[in-house]
């Protein structure tokens, strides 16, 4: 699949609930959000044609998220159908990783069944190493859960695990460095995320905004002049550097001051609910969940997943004073 402006699709990031353990405030502030009942998610059988259906029109890589995608009863069984779909060589995803070490069977972790089941990689948000920042940050007291998840996901085996740390100003700046070396010690790929304007318009304001290259000065202070990586990819729009002395790579994600952000974009997402978005940054979203329960055939599904590609946006609205209007645990993380 190519949209109108050379964005060739191959990566959709599948959302299988808007539930979640914790309540960050970038993604579900507070108590904010009402669940979505039962009937009004895709069951695992709808999802898992949907992304038949993708991979017949391209689609290589998925990445499961929610909401907090552990949360979800069953999701092991759910994964382990994933990689019968051939066409697909990358399996991700993503958690907060407060669950990763819960014992889902005698010795053995919801990591390593989740490894077992045949996913690739991991990705492990982790905004701080203070415990009570972490607390207010997520509105819960679950850091050491993280750390063992952590833990847990290392001797799981995944072939990689991706560290994320949103930038905010007057909460997590000064724990760049000790991220660093928290990630390097685990041989952890370390990225840090710009903070994006969505689930309300208070997500983002010029006092807590902290920009990649402000990290990255940051970062160089202590370090020296970091080493472009430019040979490096992975399935999104991070940029890498190697530290100076090390054979460790950060990356940074820079949604709002990166003007080439979205030259590259691979990816589509589908909701909890059912909607096909085209682009986290804008309001367009379709509603696959109506034809697919009203008996559309796999051409009719590809054709909608073709027109929702022809209007997939040239770039994102992040930067035009952009007002949200889901929340980004129901959109996917």
């Amino acid at each position: 699949m190519q949209d109108r402006y050379g964005h060739r699709i191959s990566y959709l990031r599948v959302s299988i609930t808007d539930r979640c353990n914790e309540r960050c405030g970038y993604c579900m502030p507070q108590e904010l959000q009402e669940w979505l009942p039962r009937h009004e998610i895709l069951s695992y059988e709808e999802t898992l044609r949907i992304m038949r259906i993708a991979v017949a029109l391209g689609v290589s890589k998925v990445r499961i998220t929610g909401g907090e995608p552990l949360t979800r009863r069953g999701i092991i069984d759910f994964v382990r159908q994933i990689p019968a779909i051939r066409q697909i060589t990358s399996i991700g995803l993503s958690t907060n990783g407060t669950l990763l070490a819960r014992e889902i069977a005698p010795g053995e972790t919801m990591a390593k069944a989740l490894c077992d089941a045949g996913v690739q990689s991991l990705n492990i948000s982790l905004d701080t190493l203070d415990p009570e920042i972490y607390s207010q940050i997520t509105g819960r007291d679950f850091h050491a859960q993280v750390l063992a998840g952590i833990d847990a996901a290392i001797g799981a085996g995944f072939e990689q695990i991706k560290m994320n740390a949103v930038l905010m100003r007057g909460r997590n700046e000064n724990q760049l460095l000790p991220l660093i070396e928290f990630a390097a010690a685990r041989k952890l790929l370390l990225r840090f995320i710009e903070l994006m304007p969505v689930s309300t318009t208070e997500v983002l304001n010029e006092s807590n905004f902290m920009s990649v290259m402000e990290a990255k000065r940051l970062v160089e202070s202590a370090y020296g002049s970091l080493i472009p990586d430019t040979e490096f990819r992975t399935n999104g729009p991070a940029i890498y550097y190697q530290i100076p002395g090390r054979p460790q790579r950060v990356g940074f994600i820079g949604a709002m001051t990166n003007m080439h952000f979205c030259e590259n974009c691979n990816k589509l997402r589908l909701t909890c609910d059912g909607k096909l978005r085209p682009c986290l940054g804008s309001y367009l979203e379709f509603d696959i969940m109506q034809p697919l329960r009203a008996g559309a055939s796999d051409e009719e599904l590809k054709q909608f997943f073709l027109n929702v590609v022809d209007r997939k946006p040239r770039e994102h609205d992040f930067r035009h004073n952009y007002q949200p209007n889901r929340k980004m645990v129901a959109i996917g993380g």
